[in-house]
Formats: C-alpha cells, sequence, structure tokens
C-alpha cells in the first residue's frame, strides 16, 4: 500500500494514513500535518476536531458548516506538496516536569523489569527518568498518553495476559521501548514501574487533557512524603497560562 493516503471514515471524516505501524518518521509526519492543518490559512472551515494517532490523523469535520470536498482536496494538495517523512517532531508544545514515585505498591514490575533488561532497580529508573519523551498521542482510554522513545534497553514485549484488576490513574507503564501514562483506571498488560500523583485528566474543565501531542515529557522520581496536591496545582495553572 502507498502512503500518505486519504480514505472516508463516514461522510463526516476522513482518516489520513501516513503507515501501517508505528516508526518515528511515521509519527513525526502525523504530527507536522496535524499542525499544518489546524494552521491552514485562511482556517478550514467546517472542522469540528482532528485526532493525531500513532499513524493517522483523523479530520471530523461538519459538512453543513463546511466543503467536504473542499477539506478532501486540501488535504490531498498539502499530502502532494512536500515530503512529510523527512519532517522533525514540531517543537511547539508544553515541557512537563512529572513527578514520579517508582516501584512500592505503584510500582510493583520495576523488580521483574530491572531483571529482563539486566538492570539494577535504580539504573532502571535513573534510566526512564532521563529520557526526555514525546506525546504520541492520547487514545484508547481518555487522557491515555502514549510517549515515546525509551533507550533500547526498554525494548521489552507487553505480559502475556491482562492484570486482574484495573490499573489506578497515573500508573506509569512501559513496553515495547514506549511508556503509557492512563489517565482513568484502565486494565492493562504493559509493565508497572511507577506512579505519579498528577491527574492528566480533569472533566470539569474546559481543556480537561494536560498533555498534546508533541508535548515534550521528563518523569521526576520523588519520595513518597514529596507527593502533593502542590504538584497538580502548578502544572495546570502552567497550562492555563502557557508557562508549561
Amino acid at each position: 500500500m502507498q502512503y500518505p493516503r486519504i480514505c472516508e471514515a463516514g461522510d463526516q471524516a476522513l482518516l489520513i494514513e501516513f503507515g501501517e505501524t508505528y516508526s518515528r518518521e511515521v509519527s513525526c509526519a502525523v504530527m507536522a500535518f496535524d499542525r499544518e492543518l489546524n494552521h491552514s490559512q485562511p482556517p478550514l472551515e467546517g472542522i469540528v476536531e482532528t485526532a493525531p494517532t500513532l499513524r493517522s490523523v483523523l479530520v471530523q469535520f461538519d459538512s453543513t458548516k463546511g466543503d467536504p470536498q473542499h477539506i478532501e482536496n486540501w488535504c490531498r494538495a498539502a499530502l502532494e506538496g512536500k515530503n512529510w517523512y523527512s519532517e522533525k517532531t514540531p517543537v511547539t508544545g508544553h515541557n512537563w516536569r512529572i513527578p514520579v514515585i517508582y516501584g512500592g505498591e505503584g510500582g510493583p514490575d520495576l523488580a521483574e523489569v530491572a531483571s529482563l533488561v539486566g538492570l539494577t532497580e535504580s539504573q532502571v529508573i535513573e534510566s526512564h527518568s532521563s529520557a526526555e519523551l514525546t506525546v504520541l498521542c492520547l487514545g484508547f482510554s481518555p487522557g491515555l498518553a502514549y510517549l515515546a522513545e525509551l533507550p533500547e534497553t526498554f525494548a521489552i514485549p507487553r505480559r502475556n495476559a491482562y492484570t486482574a484488576r484495573p490499573v489506578p490513574a497515573g500508573s506509569i507503564l512501559i513496553a515495547n521501548q514506549q511508556t503509557v501514562l492512563p489517565a482513568t483506571p484502565i486494565q492493562t498488560g504493559w509493565w508497572r514501574i511507577g506512579m505519579t500523583p498528577v491527574m492528566t485528566f480533569r472533566p470539569e474543565r474546559a481543556k480537561p487533557f494536560l498533555f498534546s501531542p508533541s508535548d515534550r515529557v521528563r518523569f521526576q522520581p520523588i519520595t513518597e512524603s514529596e507527593a502533593n496536591d502542590s504538584w497538580l496545582d502548578t502544572l495546570w495553572e502552567a497550562l492555563d497560562h502557557g508557562r508549561a
């Protein structure tokens, strides 16, 4: 199959696909295209929302407020106008420092992960928290963030089975050189190595998600005694005032 390509997704959306599976080049193309579409001049009338994923962008529109054919033509011309796979991740997102309590009750898989990758628990924590990760997309459950890319040391597969019970929001989950940070309780097959006290999804807010695609994230190890609500207030205030 030839990429990128445009697929219809019902009568009110288009799916712009950049590849069959995730890669850094595909992800950068996705985010660059999503940014250009949302900053088009003049703005495209009728666009309701765009949703970037690991390999595609869903473009949702309202056909009563804009011309679907015009939107498709714009997308087609944009795709043909440049090599999107040569694009770098847009440096437009926020930079976040997210506190994490590694191990213990909130990270019961830390010791097993350390054994799998041939490191000590302290080395796993140091390697994970020193990596600058990019938010690839939000999905699967409200506000859940996929972040990449961890060092090759963390190229470990997911577990063979899901957890018997949902893991709590704020769990730090890893597999396949990625980190997943769920914003609601979920069942998972990813390895759980820590927990953040930061709520990344607040449905009562006009902007309910702390993260957006292309944001940069670093995790900061803290102790249980250092976890408190001031982290939450500071981060959301930074989002509100564009200081993140």
